[in-house]
């Protein structure tokens, strides 16, 4: 049952037209916040907005595509029209990109994983860190993953950009560790989702853990009440 701990709260997150980010986005409206979508695929987008509707819940559609930086900046700017604040983010969309040797990496795939779960990132906290100010008690949520844990053979600009996106999160948190703006990451852990099944063909999805059965630490992050602040936290 829902506690409604995100009651009147706005609340973006990025990559909600399926997997995590749709489980936390209707996990999120289900709590009380007002949410707004943001994904590139319009037909996903629209059946997390059903789910949600269909709940009782609002949602805001926003179809943009990450590595389009200067519409990220215009979204900072209808929100800061429509809402005059941000009270949680969560930065969800990634790119799988090439499961291969780094010597045969794809120049073009290497940049765009890179752009995607890096600089894209960055040009979220850029555009949104003013609006995250203007709340009572902002919070900041970025998906990382296991893979920065250990060297995975072939995983390449994947795991190098989750590295990379640890690094920036930690920083960003240090940087505001005199604000309210609490800063974590979010490690999923194995979870059935489409980039899996893109990186681990053979794997028996029915044998993962649901989406919406991780959405309790994005919940407790996303609260009030959190003191904790550029660490990372798992799901599993």
């Amino acid at each position: 049952m829902s506690s409604k701990s995100l009651h009147n709260r706005i609340a973006l997150i990025t990559g909600a037209s399926r997997g995590i980010g749709a489980a936390v986005a209707k996990r999120f409206a289900a709590e009380g916040a007002q949410v707004i979508l943001v994904a590139r695929g319009a037909a996903g987008l629209s059946e997390t907005d059903d789910a949600i509707r269909e709940a009782g819940g609002k949602a805001t559609l926003v179809q943009l595509d990450m590595l389009d930086y200067p519409k990220i900046e215009e979204l900072a700017h209808m929100v800061h029209e429509r809402f005059g604040k941000l009270d949680i983010l969560v930065a969800n969309a990634a790119v799988l990109g090439e499961v291969t040797p780094i010597a045969h990496s794809t120049p073009a795939e290497w940049d765009k994983t890179m752009n995607s779960n890096v600089t894209a990132q960055m040009h979220l906290i850029r555009c949104f860190d003013p609006l995250l100010k203007r709340a009572e008690n902002p919070r900041a949520i970025f998906v990382t993953s296991g893979i920065t844990e250990d060297v995975h053979p072939y995983w390449n600009a994947y795991a190098v950009s989750k590295c990379a996106l640890d690094m920036l999160v930690k920083l960003y948190a240090a940087e505001n560790a005199k604000t309210a703006l609490k800063v974590n990451l979010v490690s999923p852990g194995i979870v059935r989702t489409r980039m899996r099944a893109q990186a681990m063909p053979g794997e028996d999805p029915d044998t993962l853990t649901a989406p919406d059965a991780i959405t309790d630490i994005f919940v407790k992050l996303a609260s009030s009440d959190i003191e904790d602040s550029g660490k990372i936290f798992y799901a599993q």
